[in-house]
């Protein structure tokens, strides 16, 4: 992960659909971004702070492998990184699924106070 190198969500609160390569049972997710000293300017204020993960299968992503209910959306938890932390941090699941969902929601609540725009550098599903 190099500083400027990122996914940028407008705004301090946005979301993403996922889709995995194949149907997983989450049970952990895994959130990279640069630490401060690393940082050409020395601010990371777009780093994710507040987020929660979910399962989800948007309608217009119905397909084999997924929900089959379409729409539905199972929160696996709330989760905050924290950017005096290690640059890789990985928050186990709090709930648990039956069964295997190819596409994971990730929901930024808020940043570290950029109000422009929020970066997302990785996001790795770790499951079964």
């Amino acid at each position: 992960i190099s500083p400027g190198y990122c996914w940028p969500f407008q705004a301090s609160r946005s979301q993403v659909d996922i889709r995995l390569p194949a149907p997983v049972r989450p049970t952990a997710i895994t959130v990279q971004h640069p630490l401060k000293k690393t940082s050409g300017l020395g601010d990371i204020s777009s780093a994710p702070r507040d987020f929660t993960v979910s399962v989800t299968a948007p309608l217009c992503f119905v397909s084999k492998g997924v929900d089959e209910e379409g729409g539905e959306e199972t929160l696996l938890g709330t989760f905050s990184f924290n950017i005096e932390k290690e640059p890789t941090q990985t928050f186990p699941l709090q709930n648990t699924l039956p069964r295997a969902f190819q596409y994971i929601r990730l929901l930024v609540l808020s940043n570290w106070g950029q109000s422009g725009y929020t970066c997302i550098y990785r996001v790795q599903v770790i499951g079964r």
